[in-house]
């Protein structure tokens, strides 16, 4: 028993490939066109993502609410101390 669906399946399957392969292409060619109309950031300018950031410790957020006082060393632990200088 001759099967001659095979060879209709394949071609089809062949066609499918080869539009999917030009869909990527003009989807790789679409994404680079935009990244060329993209405008560069200058050296001269900042970056608006991190525009206001300071380097170094950040302030903390929620310190407007309970505000953290720094804790006094007690008498015991500044005794201890010497005693380990000696």
């Amino acid at each position: 028993m001759a099967n001659t669906r095979p060879s209709v399946n394949k071609r089809r399957k062949e066609a499918n490939r080869r539009e999917k392969k030009a869909a990527k292409a003009e989807k790789r060619a679409q994404r680079t066109a935009e990244k060329a109309a993209r405008v560069p950031v200058t050296s001269g300018e900042e970056d608006p993502d991190i525009a206001g950031i300071v380097p170094g410790p950040q302030p903390i957020p929620w310190a407007e609410f309970a505000p953290i006082e720094p804790e006094e060393e007690s008498e015991e632990q500044e005794e201890g101390q010497e005693e380990n200088a000696s």
